[in-house]
């Protein structure tokens, strides 16, 4: 047991540090961060203990309202906290990646699967709503990758549906804080073993790919490139 200890402590100590960061980083987008979680944590006490006196338990609603005080305290700040995050990563390159990486359980997610010279890219998530590909850059230039990208798809897995969604803050398209409740909100229409099946089938067309031999150095002059492999 003595051995547990030290590795318990050192795990609250981190923890510890970390909401710390977080706090830090929360109050940099949002001063007035402290005294919001001040307001609520007082007022909740408050209003409980306020309530046990006029019922007759103030120590018994003192210690509810305490516990409910810290509760409600504790999910403010983590949605001004989301909040503030958010709003420093909107109009990052790769902000979506790093929202994909975190939707949760039953997602499969491969970050930049297309990319043109303008750096606007499309990644790649598969789950049991289908393929959702994710476009964050112009939304002019994006809608040739998500075509070009969603046309492969048809090819290689046909009966899976096929979403697309751009990042932005324009008409049509869905705000970063939104990605993740919207990809969520897709029907759930493949199974556990369909969405492996599909994840398979993708992951070997990406070794074919890579390990497909290219050319080094520049083309000969006049040479074409073959036009997929047909017969004669």
């Amino acid at each position: 047991m003595a051995r547990k200890e030290p590795a318990a402590d050192a795990a609250n100590a981190g923890r510890l540090k970390q909401i710390a960061l977080t706090y830090k980083m929360t109050s940099k987008a949002d001063p007035k961060i402290g005294l919001v979680l001040a307001a609520v944590g007082i007022i909740t006490f408050g209003v409980f203990l306020a309530i046990g006196f006029l019922i007759g338990y103030p120590t018994y609603l003192g210690i509810l309202g305490f516990l409910l005080a810290f509760l409600a305290t504790a999910i403010v700040f983590g949605r001004r906290a989301e909040r503030a995050a958010f709003g420093q990563m909107e109009g990052q390159p790769g902000a979506a990646a790093a929202v994909l990486d975190n939707i949760g359980r039953g997602w499969t997610t491969t970050p930049a699967v297309a990319m043109n010279r303008s750096q606007d890219v499309v990644h790649r998530a598969v789950g049991k709503a289908g393929i959702v590909l994710v476009a964050e850059g112009n939304p002019n230039r994006v809608k040739s990758l998500l075509a070009a990208e969603k046309k492969k798809m048809a090819r290689i897995v046909a009966d899976v549906p096929v979403h697309d969604l751009v990042v932005g803050t324009g008409e049509g398209q869905v705000e970063l804080k939104k990605l993740r409740t919207t990809m969520l909100k897709f029907p759930r229409v493949l199974t556990g073993a369909q969405v492996t099946a599909t994840n398979d089938r993708l992951r070997a067309l990406g070794d074919l790919m890579s390990n497909m031999p290219l050319p080094k150095g520049p083309l000969p002059k006049g040479m074409r490139m073959p036009r997929g492999g047909r017969q004669r």
